[in-house]
C-alpha cells in the first residue's frame, strides 16, 4: 500500500475511533444554548474534542508503545493506577451512556419499551459479543462511519440553508471555556489515549515498519481527521444554534431529532436512529473488550479475568445505562474534572521534546495537575470532605477556577519552574559562545 493511501486509510479509522455516537447529540445542542455566539463553543469544542484527541494519536506515535507508556516517566505505579482509573471511568459513563443514547433516539419514539428493558437486552448482546469475538462488527464499522458521514452532513447543509429566525442571546456566561467543558463529555482524549496504541501497530502491520514512516504517516492522518471532525462539529454546533431563537427542545437527543426531521422527515430520521443504535452497540463492545483485555494482561492473560471483567462492565452497563443521557452526562462531571487534566498534561507532555520532559517534571506537573484538579473534582461532586466555603475560596484565589480550569495556571508555572536549570543553562552557554 502506498504511503498516501495509508494516510488516508489511516485518517478515515482515526475519524471512526473518535466519532462516536455519543458524540452526535453533545454539539448540536451546545449550539442550541450558545445563539449569537455558537462560534466561540465550536472553538472551545474543538480544544478538548478535536485537537487534544488527535495530540493523544502523535503522542502514540512518538512513544510507540502502550497506554502505561503515557504514565510510566511519573511511576510505574502511577500508570497502572491511572489505566485503572480510566478504564473504570471508561465502562462505568461512556459505555452505558451508548446504551441511553440508543433507548432515546432509536427505540423510545418508536417502540413501547421501557429502558431497563433495553439496557439488559443491549448489554446481554454486548457480551455475547466480547465473549465470542464475533467479526461482523469490524464489518459494521467499515460502513457505518461513511453512511452516518453523508446523513450528517446532508442534515447540515440543508438545516443551515432553510430559513431560521434570530438566534438567542448564549445562555453561558464563557461561551469558549463552556465549549471546553463540554468536549470532555466525549471522552475522546481518553479514547485517543486508550486505543491509539492499536493505530500504531496496525499502520506497522500495513508494512510501514520503520519509526519516522509511521510518525509521518499519523502526523498527516492526524491532521486531516483533526479537520473533518471540526467540521462536522462545528456544523452541528452552528444548526443548533440556528433553531436557538425558533424552537424549544428539552434535551440532546429531541434536539437531534427535531433537526434530522426538518431535514430529512420522517424516514430519514429513523435511518439515523438506526446507524446511531448500530455505532452506539460498536462503541460499547469497543470498551468492554478493551476493557477486558487490559485487565486480563495485568493477570497473565487469564481467559477467567477477561470474562469476569467482561461481565462486570456488562452489569454497570445495565445499571447506569436504564438512566437518561442528560443524567449520566451529569453524573460523568466529577469525574471528568478530575481525570481529564491529567489526561491533558500526559498528552502534552508526551508529545514534548525529552530535553523538556524529564521524570522529574513528569512528576511535578502531574503532581500539580492532581492537587489542583480536586476543588472542581469536590465542587462538582458537591461532597461534603472540605467546608464549602473553604472550596469557594480557592476558588476565589486560584485564577480560572470559575471556569473549572485552575489547574491550567499552577501546572505551566511548575513545568516552566522544573525547566528553569536547563533554560538558565541554555542561556549561559549562549552567552559564553558569543
Amino acid at each position: 500500500m502506498s504511503q498516501s493511501r495509508q494516510i488516508i486509510v489511516t485518517a478515515f479509522a482515526l475519524f471512526s475511533l473518535f466519532f462516536g455516537a455519543g458524540n452526535l447529540v453533545l454539539p448540536p445542542f451546545l449550539g442550541y444554548n450558545a445563539g449569537t455566539e455558537w462560534y466561540l463553543v465550536a472553538l472551545g469544542f474543538a480544544v478538548s474534542a478535536v485537537v487534544i484527541p488527535i495530540l493523544a494519536i502523535y503522542g502514540h506515535s512518538k512513544l510507540q508503545g502502550t497506554m502505561l507508556d503515557f504514565g510510566n516517566k511519573v511511576s510505574p505505579w502511577f500508570a497502572v493506577a491511572y489505566s485503572v482509573l480510566v478504564y473504570a471511568i471508561s465502562v462505568s459513563l461512556p459505555s452505558p451512556r451508548t446504551a441511553s443514547v440508543t433507548y432515546e433516539m432509536a427505540i423510545q419514539p418508536y417502540f413501547d419499551l421501557s429502558a431497563l428493558s433495553l439496557s439488559l437486552i443491549y448489554f446481554a448482546l454486548v457480551l455475547l459479543f466480547v465473549l465470542n469475538r464475533n467479526k461482523i462488527l469490524s464489518i459494521i464499522g467499515k460502513y457505518l462511519t461513511p453512511l452516518i458521514i453523508l446523513i450528517l452532513l446532508l442534515v447540515i447543509v440543508l438545516g443551515l440553508a432553510a430559513d431560521s429566525g434570530p438566534l438567542a442571546a448564549s445562555a453561558f456566561e464563557n461561551s469558549f471555556t463552556e465549549g471546553i467543558l463540554e468536549g470532555y463529555q466525549t471522552f475522546d482524549a481518553i479514547g485517543g489515549v486508550v486505543v491509539g496504541g492499536v493505530i500504531v501497530i496496525s499502520i506497522g502491520l500495513q508494512g510501514s515498519t520503520d519509526y519516522a514512516s509511521r510518525k509521518k504517516i499519523i502526523s498527516k492522518a492526524g491532521l486531516l481527521a483533526g479537520i473533518g471532525l471540526f467540521v462536522i462539529y462545528a456544523g452541528l454546533i452552528a444548526l443548533g444554534a440556528w433553531q436557538s431563537g425558533s424552537q424549544e427542545v428539552a434535551n440532546r437527543t429531541e434536539l437531534l431529532n427535531l433537526l434530522s426531521s426538518m431535514s430529512l422527515g420522517n424516514v430519514g430520521t429513523a435511518f439515523l436512529a438506526v446507524l446511531v443504535a448500530l455505532a452506539c452497540f460498536t462503541t460499547a463492545v469497543g470498551v468492554v473488550a478493551g476493557t477486558s483485555d487490559f485487565f486480563s494482561g495485568l493477570f497473565g492473560n487469564s481467559k477467567r479475568v477477561f470474562a469476569a471483567t467482561a461481565i462486570a462492565s456488562c452489569i454497570i452497563g445495565v445499571l447506569v445505562g436504564q438512566n437518561t443521557v442528560g443524567y449520566i452526562i451529569d453524573v460523568a462531571i466529577p469525574a471528568l474534572m478530575f481525570i481529564y487534566p491529567i489526561t491533558i498534561v500526559l498528552i502534552i507532555l508526551s508529545i514534548t521534546s525529552e530535553r523538556y520532559a524529564s521524570s522529574l517534571v513528569y512528576r511535578a506537573t502531574v503532581i500539580t495537575t492532581i492537587v489542583f484538579s480536586i476543588p472542581d473534582f469536590l465542587i462538582t461532586l458537591n461532597f461534603e470532605l472540605l467546608p464549602q466555603e473553604i472550596l469557594q475560596t480557592l476558588h476565589r484565589i486560584i485564577p480560572f477556577s470559575e471556569v473549572h480550569m485552575g489547574w491550567i495556571l499552577p501546572t505551566v508555572l511548575v513545568f516552566i519552574l522544573t525547566n528553569l536549570p536547563l533554560f538558565l543553562s541554555r542561556d549561559r552557554k549562549k552567552n559564553h559562545e558569543d
